[in-house]
C-alpha cells in the first residue's frame, strides 16, 4: 500500500497535462493499464484545432464546433475551450515543443472536416499525437511516479463518507495492489475496443466508463459515438487511421471507377462532419461497393503524411496507383462520465477529463482535432482547481475501513471478439430498434453484477467491464429515438427537436432523462 495526494489513470494527453501542471510538492502516482505510449492521444495524427492564423478568431471556432456537434453542446464550456486554444499552444511552444512551419517561418495550419477554415496545428505532418506526447512525458517532475502496467479494477470508496479514498490495481502478475489519495482522476480514454472496426489503441476498452458506474458516478449521452470514415481497410478488416488531413490537403473519396462519393451529398463534400461522411462509406459497404481515398492530387505525400505512408506499406497497400481503401471505424466516445467545469464527477474525491468525461464540449459529433484540445485544457483546468486544494500531509491508510466482500460466483461473460462483432453490427454506425433490441438481449443473459473483482484475473475483469460499458451504450442508443450527430437511427432518421433538449444519464440508482436548454448563459450544464 502507498499513498498519495493524486493518483491519474490513464496516460493520454489530458492525464500527462494535468500531470505536468500539478505543483511540485504534490505526490502525484500515474497508473496505466499498458506502457505509457499505449494511448490514442500518442496515435493521433492530425493536429491541434485553434484560432492561431491571421484573421481567425475564437468566435469562428466556436460556431464550427456548434455547427458540427448539432447545437448539443454546453456552450459556455465551447467558449471557453475555444478562447484558451491559442494560449495552450503558445504554451507548448514556448516549452519547448516545435510545430510544423510553412515558407515564412509561420504556423503551418491544415484544414479538416466540418471547419470553416485551415487551424490545425500539428508536428510531424501526421504525427502529433506522438511528437505532443513526447514533449509532455520528457518533462514530466520528479514527483511524479508512473507505474506501467496496472490494470486498475475497483475504485476504493469509504464506507462512511462515499468519498473515493483509492483505486485497486493488479500488477502484471495479477497480484493485488491498493493506492490511497486524496484525489482519483480517471484518464483512461475512450470505447473503441468494443468495436470490431477501430482506430483506437487495442488497450481502449472503456475501464473508466465501468470503474466509474460500478462506484456509483453517472454516465450520459453514452449513444454518441463518433465513427471515423477512413480507416485503413485491408481484406475485410480496419487496420489504423488514415487521417482526415489528407481530405483536408485535397484527397477524395471514389468509388472503385473513380466516381467521387461525396458529390451532392452535403455541401462540404469530402470535409463534410464525420457522421455524414462515415454514413455514406457504410452504406457503400454494405452494398459491396469499395471506397478509396484518391490522392493523386497531393504532391509529396509520403513527406507531408509518413505515419500514414508507413501504415499503408506494413500493411501490403501500395501507393503507386495513388489512392487508399478505407472504411468507417469507431473513434470517439462524445458521452461520458458525468463532470462540471473542471472535471469532478458526482462521486467526492473522483475526477474524470479526456474522453473518458463527458465535458459538453462535443455535442452529438465531434470536430476534427478538438480532443487533443479538450485533453490540454481541461487537464490544465483540473490542475489548477487541484493545486488550491493541495494539503501536505501524512496521507492516512485505513484498510481496516474496507472489509473484505464474500467471493461470488464467476458469472458467464462474452468473448471479447464476439461483443466486439455485435456491437459492430447492431449498435454501430447505422442503429434500429429492432437491432438494438436484439443486442440487449444478447447482452442480459450476461450478469454483471458482482460482490469482489479480488480474486478475478485480469482478462475476465476485462471482459466484464466491456460488458458493462456495452449495456449503456446499447440503453442510451434504444432510449433516444431520433438521429442526432453520430447517433443515427434508421427508424428515427431525423433530429427531433424535443430530443434536443434531453440527455440520457445513467447510474446505477436509475435512469434519468435529464432536460437542459443550451443557452449560452448557462453556467452548468449538469447543475
Amino acid at each position: 500500500m502507498k499513498t498519495y495526494n493524486c493518483i491519474i489513470v490513464g496516460s493520454g494527453i489530458a492525464a500527462m497535462q494535468l500531470a505536468h501542471h500539478l505543483s511540485h510538492q504534490c505526490r502525484v502516482l500515474v497508473l496505466t493499464k499498458s506502457v505509457k505510449q499505449a494511448s490514442n492521444s500518442y496515435r493521433a495524427q492530425g493536429g491541434i484545432a485553434a484560432a492561431v492564423g491571421d484573421g481567425d478568431k475564437a468566435a469562428s471556432h466556436y460556431e464550427d464546433t456548434i455547427t458540427a456537434g448539432c447545437h448539443f453542446h454546453n456552450h459556455q464550456q465551447v467558449h471557453r475551450l475555444v478562447e484558451k486554444g491559442p494560449e495552450l499552444i503558445e504554451q507548448l511552444t514556448a516549452s519547448g515543443l516545435s510545430f510544423d512551419q510553412d515558407g515564412t517561418g509561420q504556423i503551418a495550419l491544415g484544414m479538416e472536416g466540418a471547419h470553416s477554415r485551415k487551424r490545425i496545428v500539428h508536428c510531424g505532418g501526421d504525427a502529433t499525437g506522438k511528437h505532443v506526447m513526447d514533449h509532455l512525458l520528457a518533462s514530466l517532475k520528479r514527483n511524479i511516479e508512473v507505474i506501467e502496467n496496472r490494470f486498475v479494477y475497483e475504485l476504493m470508496m469509504h464506507p462512511l463518507s462515499k468519498k473515493c479514498v483509492g483505486v485497486k490495481a493488479k500488477n502484471e502478475n495479477g497480484d493485488n495492489e491498493i493506492y490511497f489519495a486524496d484525489h482519483v482522476v480517471l484518464a483512461m480514454g475512450g470505447v473503441g475496443g468494443l468495436f470490431s472496426y477501430t482506430s483506437n489503441d487495442p488497450s481502449v476498452t472503456g475501464d473508466g466508463i465501468a470503474l466509474a458506474y460500478r462506484a456509483g458516478a453517472e454516465l450520459v449521452d453514452m449513444e454518441f459515438i463518433q465513427f471515423h470514415p477512413t480507416l485503413l481497410y485491408v481484406n475485410g478488416k480496419t487496420v489504423g487511421l488514415v487521417s482526415e488531413a489528407v481530405r483536408g490537403e485535397g484527397g477524395r473519396l471514389v468509388g472503385a471507377c473513380g466516381t467521387p462519393v461525396m458529390a451532392g451529398k452535403h455541401p462540404l463534400e469530402d470535409l463534410a462532419p464525420r457522421h455524414i461522411v462515415a454514413k455514406e462509406l457504410f452504406e457503400q459497404r454494405m452494398v459491396g461497393k469499395d471506397v478509396y481515398l484518391d490522392i493523386s492530387m497531393i504532391d509529396h505525400f509520403e513527406n507531408k503524411f509518413p505515419t500514414i505512408t508507413a501504415l499503408c506499406h506494413a500493411n501490403g497497400v501500395s501507393l503507386e496507383e495513388r489512392r487508399i481503401p478505407v472504411g468507417p471505424g469507431c473513434h470517439f466516445l462524445m458521452g461520458g462520465i458525468v463532470v462540471d467545469a473542471v472535471g469532478q464527477t458526482s462521486i467526492e474525491g473522483l475526477y474524470a477529463i479526456g474522453e473518458t468525461a463527458s465535458t459538453g464540449v462535443h455535442g452529438a459529433n465531434r470536430l476534427a482535432s478538438n480532443s487533443l484540445l479538450e485533453g490540454l485544457y481541461y487537464g490544465q483546468q483540473l490542475a489548477i482547481h487541484l493545486n488550491k486544494r493541495f494539503v501536505a500531509h501524512e496521507i492516512e491508510s485505513r484498510v481496516d475501513l474496507f472489509t473484505k466482500a464474500s467471493l461470488k460466483t464467476m458469472p458467464s461473460l462474452p468473448e471479447k471478439q464476439e461483443l466486439r462483432e455485435k456491437m459492430m453490427a447492431y449498435a454501430g454506425i447505422i442503429r434500429t430498434g429492432s437491432e438494438l433490441e436484439q443486442l440487449a438481449k444478447w447482452l442480459e443473459q450476461y450478469d454483471e453484477e458482482t460482490i469482489s473483482l479480488d480474486e478475478w484475473e485480469i482478462e475476465a475483469i476485462q471482459r466484464l467491464f466491456m460488458l458493462q460499458t456495452a449495456k449503456l451504450i446499447t440503453t442510451a442508443a434504444q432510449l433516444r429515438t431520433e438521429s442526432r450527430g453520430a447517433h443515427n437511427r434508421k427508424d428515427f432518421p431525423e433530429e427531433n427537436q424535443r430530443w434536443g433538449h434531453i440527455h440520457i444519464v445513467q447510474a446505477k440508482k436509475g435512469i434519468e432523462m435529464r432536460e437542459q436548454h443550451h443557452e449560452y448563459h448557462q453556467v452548468e450544464i449538469y447543475a
